[in-house]
């Protein structure tokens, strides 16, 4: 008996699965024939940015942080509906929508509605990494645009500066990230500055682990009360390079914040920090590894390409 031929709708059915298939595993080649020039346009936009204002690569890499953690890394952060943006770990703080906007509207010019927010953002964070001072990598490309963002699920996921040990571990766990990761990925503090009101509690007598001369450099800028948006370094050391001071921090227990001073105050990630501290290669190794398998959470999530980073497709 001759097989039947396949319905329009079985058709259409493996065309859907195979465009999800497309989209579902990351590759370093997804925009190789779309936008060629892709990731040239990033770099260019994000020298100038950080040209202009070094802070601004600690900013994006951060953004980027934020963002995959809820949801996944999907540009969910980067709408102006939805609360995310204003949720209690961002609002004040997060910050560099303008250069996303700005590398949009680039490669909107060159490749229109090819390229999704949620990749620019990656390359941003990888660029803005590199320009100060740390390594390079292949980023995996391919993300969709979110068509919502969650304000409860950042207040849920983002850890807090506050946060013991065990809350980190268990709060990256959450997202498939293992304490190592954990470890290395908070080496991109770095890079950038605080504000006052995340670390008042440890300075001004909350934490037993901190340096009395720290304590007391970070009070003539941080007030007992007021002056909230006050600004610090997060690494005292070298606050505008990608390096592994903030490591050797902690050793001397000058870590800004208690979330920090956490993974280095007898607990399981000593033995590392102290590794990291005096190894910047295996600290950059382990830390492209962690941003790469942050970087695939939520991959093959549904969505969009947004033409505006900031709104949904209409």
């Amino acid at each position: 008996m001759a097989a039947r031929a396949p319905t329009l709708t079985q058709c259409l059915l493996a065309v859907s699965l195979l465009s999800l298939g497309a989209h579902a595993q990351l590759s370093t080649t997804f925009y190789a024939s779309s936008c060629p020039n892709l990731q040239s346009i990033v770099r260019a936009a994000m020298t100038q940015a950080v040209s202009n204002e070094r802070r601004i690569g600690a900013s994006l890499l951060r953004l980027f942080f934020h963002d995959c953690f809820v949801q996944g890394c999907d540009g969910s952060i980067l709408l102006d509906a939805g609360g995310e943006k204003t949720a209690g770990p961002n609002a004040n703080s997060v910050r560099g929508f303008e250069v996303i906007d700005s590398i949009k509207r680039n490669v909107e010019a060159a490749c229109p509605g090819v390229v999704s927010c949620a990749d620019i953002l990656a390359l941003a964070a990888r660029d803005g990494t590199n320009l100060l001072g740390g390594p390079s990598w292949n980023v995996p490309l391919g993300r969709r645009d979110s068509t919502t963002a969650s304000a409860s699920l950042a207040n849920q996921n983002l850890p807090p500066s506050t946060a013991s040990l065990g809350t980190l571990v268990s709060l990256f766990g959450r997202q498939g990230l293992s304490a190592r990761d954990m470890t290395a990925l908070s080496g991109a503090h770095t890079i950038g500055q605080a504000r006052c009101t995340t670390f008042r509690a440890r300075i001004y007598g909350g934490d037993a682990d901190i340096d009395a001369s720290f304590a007391a450099l970070r009070q003539q800028t941080c007030p007992r009360s007021g002056g909230d948006g006050s600004l610090a370094p997060i690494d005292v050391q070298t606050p505008a390079a990608f390096d592994t001071a903030y490591f050797t921090n902690l050793l001397s227990r000058r870590g800004l914040f208690h979330s920090d001073q956490e993974l280095f105050n007898g607990g399981s990630q000593d033995a590392l920090v102290r590794q990291y501290s005096a190894n910047p290669s295996l600290f950059n190794s382990d830390f492209v590894a962690a941003m790469i398998k942050m970087g695939n959470i939520g991959a093959g999530n549904a969505g969009q390409i947004r033409r505006n980073c900031r709104v949904v497709n209409s």
